[in-house]
């Protein structure tokens, strides 16, 4: 299962070293080389476990289904949330601090009191 895209509907196979990856920064964590580009990919439904080839030059909206069994693999790819961040700090201006902590993270901040 792939860490990166928590949707992925089809493995790829990287020609580079023949081996299936479920994305390309998978590969680039278990191998040490870049992967290969090319214009045909190969592609394993992780539905039916069909494997096919499609030509990226002449992919149009028809190619996104596996030829099998119609499974939509090409859809938007959901990622994982970054972890959030918890910060510790000391202050005796709650109002800064939580000024401060909006500007460092680029959200709302909850300030808690442990007195």
């Amino acid at each position: 299962m792939c860490k990166h895209i928590l949707n992925a509907q089809v493995s790829i196979r990287a020609n580079c070293c023949r081996k299936w990856y479920d994305c390309a920064q998978c590969h680039a964590e278990a191998q040490d080389h870049d992967i290969k580009k090319q214009w045909e990919m190969t592609f394993g439904c992780k539905k039916c476990r069909n494997v096919f080839k499609k030509d990226m030059r002449d992919f149009d909206e028809a190619d996104e289904y596996c030829p099998k069994c119609d499974n939509h693999f090409y859809v938007e790819a959901k990622r994982p949330e970054e972890k959030p961040q918890i910060v510790l700090a000391q202050s005796d201006d709650a109002k800064a601090l939580k000024r401060s902590m909006q500007q460092l993270t680029g959200a709302p901040t909850e300030i808690s009191s442990c007195r």
